[in-house]
């Protein structure tokens, strides 16, 4: 079978890009063409692991809510076609409860962070055009109660995302958002609720049960999400900005 090359020779950045959705899109632009992919998350034993032959890495270990960082990467980021902007943590507890340090600590990553990373990622673009997708989550689209700063916070980067799209055009630059529902990825792994399952019944099993929500009665995989993400960066969307493309299996139903 021929593989698609329609990345051929572009660069690319990907936020989160240890595990999950973001390893994903590392491995799968890679496998398109990429010819620089520049991967930034915390975890620098899960970049380290990522084999991508073929392209030019640069794996980068630290916050994206730290402003010092992309200061530092500029000069990196310099002729970049495209940005995945995914990284996240998970949180939760009602929001009558949550203490505002907890509050703090998930919007610090997941929409300060965000708002870094796309700014930082729409400079690099501004002279010659590009394309990026914001992560989001049907969590910023549907209230699911006891998560409310990591909702909030989807909420919030799917709106900068169409924002920044309306703003970017004019320089030839698409931004896009998806917001995914349930995926099989680590994020759940740090719930105490689900760690309490998974010793119970096993992970296969909690995931399962917590998909019975999902009218496809089951969670997507990190790869479906990343197809998604890449048709959104690609050529082949070229006509699409300001979207945000939701791919939950029914759960917003």
């Amino acid at each position: 079978m021929t593989q698609i090359q329609d990345f051929a020779g572009r660069s690319a950045l990907v936020t989160g890009a240890a595990s999950g959705i973001g390893a994903a899109c590392a491995r799968a632009l890679a496998a398109r063409g990429a010819a620089k992919l520049i991967l930034v998350d915390v975890d620098g034993a899960g970049l380290d692991a990522l084999e991508l032959p073929g392209c030019e890495v640069h794996r980068v270990v630290g916050s994206v809510a730290e402003e010092a960082l992309w200061v530092g990467l500029d000069p990196l980021l310099t002729g970049l076609d495209h940005a995945v902007v995914n990284a996240g943590i998970g949180s939760g507890g009602p929001i009558a409860s949550i203490s505002f340090a907890e509050w703090r600590r998930v919007m610090a990553v997941n929409l300060d962070g965000a708002f870094l990373t796309l700014a930082a990622a729409l400079r690099a673009m501004a002279a010659r055009g590009g394309s990026a997708v914001v992560v989001s989550s049907t969590t910023g689209l549907k209230p699911v109660p006891g998560i409310g700063p990591y909702g909030v916070a989807k909420a919030a980067v799917a709106h900068m995302a169409r924002i920044a799209a309306a703003e970017s055009a004019k320089h030839g630059i698409r931004v896009n958002a998806i917001a995914p529902g349930g995926v099989d990825t680590a994020i759940w792994d740090g719930g105490e609720d689900f760690r309490a399952s998974v010793e119970r019944i096993g992970r296969e099993a909690t995931l399962k049960a917590m998909s019975k929500t999902t009218p496809l009665g089951r969670f997507a995989t990190s790869d479906e999400m990343a197809d998604s993400i890449l048709y959104l960066l690609s050529d082949a969307s070229s006509n699409i900005t300001g979207h945000v493309m939701v791919s939950d299996g029914g759960f917003t139903l």
